[in-house]
């Protein structure tokens, strides 16, 4: 390892908690945005005559950007990554805030495709950027990040109906205030510090690739065998629930409190990982939550919600240990890193979902539900193969 390497790790010996809650609160608005548009969903298929395939089709159009997350790494390893942190809040608001005012498909498309290129380009320093300011905790500072962005899918749902609700569904533009102004806070808080990563104008996919293949390989391998299980959970869970015979009342209850769960799980997790290491949280969080589903899968009414309290903590738990852990090992090359391992994970949870949905429509979604439990377990031999901590 080069000194100018020891160095850079070195730079942020202590957490800084005011710099960690401005990144993260940049991350919250931010996700708030990138929410819109299944509550708006609904309003775009009435208003523009889509037909179920092709409203379906536009979750492709804010998703599909994320496939440049590698290069977008490469490029924020390069040059200071601030100012695209700084800049997405409010070109994500911007976007999301004008479909209401889209006069056609093609539009929408293009407003969700710069909203989508907009979120890649944050969430790939973003976590780069919390490495940097948070000294030895990196598994605390990724708990704040990841759980910002679990609270804003839970709560921007309800701000996008607020903003229909108070001026219709055209006149819901004023809602990009918000990310324009939270784009000035970033400004004026992160201009002056340099909390950028060291500079590194020869890396490269392939070069991070080569050097972080002990890490990524078997964190990806952990990605495969689980995303089956958060793929199930997030997309069809209300769904399982009334084809299970309770109300959609009870079906996106349900989904709010594993949401809810969530922002817990990737705040507590990150933290105890900094204390009793990667994976033995990892470890934990594996087992408890296969075994969790199938409880679920069986639990009586009355105990659907505790069991999904514990389910939606354990399951969404490893997020930000993952994170931290490419964050551990990637030293001089993060936000390629990150870029490559996030890349990654997009198109394994994108390809798992629609999986989800073909299991779920040949044996049904308890079944479904359960094999996915069954294959998550197959990941738990993968975490001797991490790294320990500090060590490549």
């Amino acid at each position: 390892m080069s000194p100018s390497h020891d160095a850079e790790d070195r730079f942020s010996g202590r957490f800084q908690t005011e710099q960690v809650l401005t990144v993260a609160g940049g991350h919250f608005v931010h996700d708030v945005f990138s929410s819109f548009l299944a509550p708006w969903l609904p309003l775009l298929i009435q208003k523009l005559s889509l037909s179920l395939t092709l409203a379906g089709s536009l979750t492709v159009f804010i998703r599909i950007p994320s496939l440049l997350n590698p290069l977008i790494g490469v490029l924020a390893d390069r040059i200071d990554m601030r100012y695209m942190v700084i800049a997405a809040p409010a070109v994500t608001a911007v976007c999301m805030s004008l479909i209401g005012l889209a006069p056609g498909y093609g539009m929408v498309c293009v407003l969700l495709s710069v909203a989508g290129f907009s979120a890649a380009v944050f969430h790939v320093p973003g976590p780069v950027m919390i490495a940097r300011v948070s000294g030895s905790q990196v598994g605390k500072g990724m708990s704040y990040f990841m759980a910002a962005g679990e609270l804003a899918r839970t709560v921007g749902p309800l701000v996008a109906v607020a903003a229909v609700s108070l001026w219709g569904f055209e006149g819901s533009y004023p809602v990009m205030v918000l990310g324009l102004v939270a784009s000035a806070l970033l400004y004026r808080r992160l201009r002056h510090d340099t909390i950028h990563c060291k500079r590194s104008p020869h890396s490269s996919v392939v070069k991070t690739w080569r050097a972080m293949q002990h890490v990524l390989i078997p964190l990806i391998c952990l990605v495969v065998t689980r995303a089956l299980m958060v793929a199930s959970l997030t997309a069809f869970l209300p769904t399982f629930m009334v084809a299970e015979g309770q109300s959609l009342w009870f079906g996106g209850a349900a989904l709010a409190v594993l949401e809810f769960a969530a922002v817990l799980g990737t705040m507590v997790s990150g933290t105890y990982s900094d204390r009793l290491g990667r994976q033995f949280v990892l470890l934990a969080a594996m087992i408890a939550s296969p075994i969790l589903l199938l409880i679920f899968l069986v639990a009586p009414a009355w105990a659907v919600f505790p069991v999904l309290l514990l389910l939606g903590f354990s399951v969404f738990a490893t997020g930000p240990v993952m994170l931290a852990i490419v964050q551990d090992h990637a030293r001089g090359m993060r936000a390629t890193a990150n870029g490559i391992y996030m890349g990654v994970n997009f198109l394994v949870i994108s390809g798992v979902t629609v999986l989800a949905g073909w299991m779920g429509d040949l044996m049904g979604l308890r079944a479904a539900f359960a094999w996915s439990a069954v294959l998550a377990l197959l990941g738990l031999p993968v975490i001797y193969f991490l790294p320990q901590r500090g060590k490549s």
